[in-house]
């Protein structure tokens, strides 16, 4: 992690409903900020309950957000077929980008399996490594992150390959724990490139992972514990979630 970047703070929340409204707000005042930089604010989505639910929060009310200056990443991808459900890009398009005029070539979703990679996540990987180095040069505006009981983020898991690249920002990730096995992944590196981080955790299954980030704990054993924004991480937390706190 980056050792002069802030430490996280928790925002704790009444339950996920009243996290996503949190996220929400925030998200609408950091991304209109962003567009006054150079005109185009870079964000990265996640999958997950509260992750989706942030994103249909938006497709009801995005504010001032102006979703033709905003560019939409993947912090990981399932390595299956475009058309599968279990594809985040998939499940992002009918919560938010259906409902928002969002120009098609601002977003940049992760190649599936059966593409032009056929059945290859390295060259997955590498390409949206190529993605990010061309659209993204100097990381993230924002990288929202869901996260996992055993603290897992993007398809970082502990103790694998994933957790401890130190140099790639996107990689391959094989015999995953969670279905589907294979997927494709940004890596810490990318994520803490980020100006700004946001995790959002809910149910008394988080818990454990919570506490561990709090704790800074080792990120080969909970790798949410390892990532850190630039300027900001925050770790939006429902009571549940913060039980441990």
């Amino acid at each position: 992690m980056t050792e002069s970047a802030p430490a996280p703070e928790f925002s704790r929340h009444a339950d996920q409903d009243a996290l996503v409204e949190a996220a929400r707000a925030r998200f609408v005042d950091v991304v209109t900020a962003a567009q006054g930089d150079d005109g185009i604010a870079r964000v990265a989505v996640t999958g997950g309950g509260a992750g989706i639910g942030l994103l249909a929060a938006l497709a009801a009310d995005s504010g001032g957000v102006d979703w033709g200056r905003v560019m939409v990443f993947f912090g990981d991808e399932r390595f299956v077929p475009e058309e599968s459900p279990d594809r985040n890009v998939g499940q992002a398009r009918e919560a938010l980008f259906d409902h928002v005029d969002i120009p098609e070539s601002y977003i940049f979703p992760i190649a599936p399996s059966g593409g032009a990679y056929l059945e290859d996540p390295v060259c997955a990987a590498d390409a949206y490594a190529d993605i990010l180095a061309m659209h993204a040069p100097n990381g993230f505006d924002l990288h929202l992150l869901g996260m996992g009981p055993e603290g897992h983020v993007n398809s970082l898991f502990p103790h694998t390959p994933a957790i401890a690249e130190t140099e790639r920002t996107v990689v391959e990730v094989r015999d995953c724990p969670k279905p589907p096995p294979t997927r494709v992944s940004l890596t810490l590196p990318a994520v803490n490139a980020s100006e700004r981080v946001w995790l959002l955790v809910s149910g008394e299954a988080k818990a454990e992972a919570a506490k561990a980030i709090a704790d800074g704990a080792d990120p080969a054993d909970w790798p949410a514990a390892g990532v850190r924004g630039v300027s900001e991480t925050i770790v939006f937390v429902d009571e549940a979630a913060a039980s441990m706190l």
